[in-house]
């Protein structure tokens, strides 16, 4: 088997003539992966420092106040968090609502005082003065006008009730009547005098009469209105004769059955005026 020259020592050249290549620096490769760790070393722990300083910074309050998520600093990646709402401040335009001072005149009491539980004593009425008439109740005193014959109205004659123009001064007296209450229906009318007398019907015919405190007396003078087919006027039903109301006949005021003729109708209307007296 043939021998291989063995091969010259490279750590001694100087002995066997052989070289080095001078045209290459002695631990060049070394030195560059030496100067490429030291570099990523020292930007990796800037890069620790800077984080480690930000989060540091986004955690204290007075550095960052009001951090929010959608405006972080420090980018995707970082959580911050965002604090509570501000307490409401007001607006430099809006007042403050002050308490209302007292009206003028008066003072305001302290809640406890004798003052406060003191009872307000009541306003006076306007009384009359001792020993003054009582003020009397307002009267109601109307006349009754026929609808056909305008110009006659209910007049008292001898005692009967009939249909007459108006003549004197003792005329228009005995053609005005006071409207009050019934005395059987207080929801309809009778009509008293002023001497005291009532309009009631006796034997269908309408006269004067003094009441007599009967039952049958208050349900003679008692009339109830009714509409009517002319305008402003009224029909006046009788209370213990439904059905019949109070009409002129020859001019004698009297009380007959209701009837569908516009004579009767118009017989039957009568307008309670003002009083002619």
């Amino acid at each position: 088997m043939p021998k291989r020259p063995s091969r010259t020592p490279q750590n001694q050249p100087w002995e066997n003539g052989w070289s080095p290549d001078s045209t290459r620096v002695p631990g060049t490769r070394r030195l560059w992966l030496a100067g490429a760790m030291a570099i990523a070393t020292v930007a990796a722990c800037v890069t620790a420092i800077v984080v480690t300083d930000r989060h540091d910074g986004g955690n204290d309050e007075s550095a960052a106040p009001n951090p929010t998520t959608s405006a972080s600093p420090t980018g995707p990646g970082l959580i911050s968090y965002a604090s509570d709402s501000p307490t409401p401040t007001t607006s430099p335009g809006t007042k403050r609502a002050t308490p209302s001072a007292p009206p003028t005149g008066e003072t305001p009491t302290p809640h406890g005082s004798p003052s406060a539980s003191k009872p307000t004593a009541p306003a006076k009425s306007p009384t009359a003065q001792p020993g003054s008439p009582p003020a009397k109740p307002s009267t109601t005193w109307r006349s009754v006008r026929s609808v056909n014959y305008p110009d006659r109205y209910w007049h008292i004659s001898r005692g009967l009730v009939r249909l007459d123009p108006v003549g004197g001064s003792e005329s228009r007296e005995d053609s005005t009547f006071k409207l009050v209450k019934g005395l059987a229906d207080s929801s309809c009318y009778s009509f008293a005098t002023s001497d005291g007398t009532y309009l009631r019907h006796r034997s269908f015919i309408l006269r004067s009469e003094r009441n007599d405190g009967s039952s049958l007396f208050a349900q003679d003078a008692t009339f109830c209105p009714r509409g009517s087919a002319h305008s402003g006027a009224v029909m006046l039903e009788s209370v213990n004769y439904p059905g019949r109301f109070l009409r002129h006949k020859d001019f004698q005021l009297r009380l007959d059955p209701y009837q569908h003729s516009g004579v009767y109708q118009a017989d039957s209307a009568f307008r309670l005026v003002a009083g002619l007296a």
